[in-house]
């Protein structure tokens, strides 16, 4: 049997807890293609889901490979498929675990092509960001013209996608950050942004129609404080809103969903200058462990990418 790394978890716990082994490499099964994979996106939801946070959200049999987006090229085609072939450049989320392995089977229903003139590093930064920050935002509604809509976590890649969606759909946006990332987030359509560390978003803003948390804790806590009568929370860091809800408040939580429509729509935008997407880092596969944890103590600016293949 032919043996592929990937990065395991093997307990719930901290950085020792997953480890780059050999595991057997996949088929392709019926609708499904195998992925050589040569970039993943790395996203808050791998410590999380490291740490046991959302053991109860997603239930897992251990050992698991972790992450969750990818972008390569198709190696391996399964019965049944027509949409792709060998050789095609393929990105998608897989709507669940599995995405920080050398070949990934994966169903082609969440599968859209990498635009010609984009970069594997840059594609495996998209599916889930990019389509989660579209689907956040209208989650709780369509988001209106004049809206005020609240984003914290702003400098992140999840974050810059929903402002420059709440900005093309012509709400007003404010946003917490990091002082250092005020011009970025500014310059992707912000009208306002107030420092998530020093300063105090409740003392300067209200009646927020919506407010997108992709932070979680104490700032998805300080929030009811600035949301209109009617306004919505959609928390995509905190199941635990679900019941930390006041009463006669709305706190939605929101888990992405694959969507290679609108991915390739999302795609081909970034490939054509419409939308900004913003590769922090990119680090090599056998550094993982230690990237997912820096993304756990550290504000991210854009997206850390692992380079898998090459």
């Amino acid at each position: 049997m032919k043996t592929i790394r990937a990065l395991q978890l093997t307990q719930y716990g901290g950085p020792e807890s997953a480890h780059i082994s050999l595991i057997d490499a996949p088929v392709a099964g019926p609708g499904q293609v195998v992925v050589r994979v040569h970039a993943a996106g790395l996203n808050g939801l791998d410590w999380k889901v490291r740490e046991g946070y959302v053991k109860d959200a997603f239930p897992l049999a251990l050992p698991t490979v972790l992450g969750i987006e990818l972008a390569g090229v198709v190696e391996q085609v399964g019965a049944g498929v027509t949409r792709f072939t060998k050789g095609d450049r393929v990105m998608g989320s897989l709507g669940g675990l599995g995405a920080y392995a050398e070949l990934v089977a994966v169903d082609v229903a969440n599968l859209a092509k990498v635009p010609a003139s984009m970069s594997f590093a840059n594609a495996a930064a998209l599916p889930v960001a990019a389509v989660s920050a579209w689907q956040s935002l209208h989650f709780a509604g369509p988001v209106r013209a004049g809206q005020r809509v609240l984003i914290h976590g702003a400098a992140g890649g999840l974050g810059g996608f929903a402002v420059q969606f709440a900005r093309r759909a012509g709400a007003k946006v404010l946003t917490t950050a990091l002082t250092r990332d005020f011009d970025y987030v500014l310059g992707l359509g912000a009208d306002h942004a107030i420092d998530c560390q020093t300063g105090r978003f409740e003392a300067a803003m209200q009646d927020i129609d919506l407010v997108l948390d992709y932070v979680g804790g104490d700032t998805l806590a300080r929030s009811w404080q600035v949301l209109a009568a009617d306004g919505a929370i959609v928390s995509t860091a905190s199941p635990a809103i679900l019941q930390s809800t006041p009463a006669g408040r709305r706190g939605l939580w929101f888990m992405n969903k694959p969507d290679a429509e609108r991915l390739q729509q999302i795609a081909d935008d970034v490939a054509q200058g419409g939308l900004q997407s913003r590769v922090d880092a990119i680090v090599p596969f056998d550094d993982l462990p230690a990237a997912i944890e820096r993304n756990r103590t550290s504000p991210q600016l854009g997206k850390t990418v692992v380079a898998i293949s090459a």
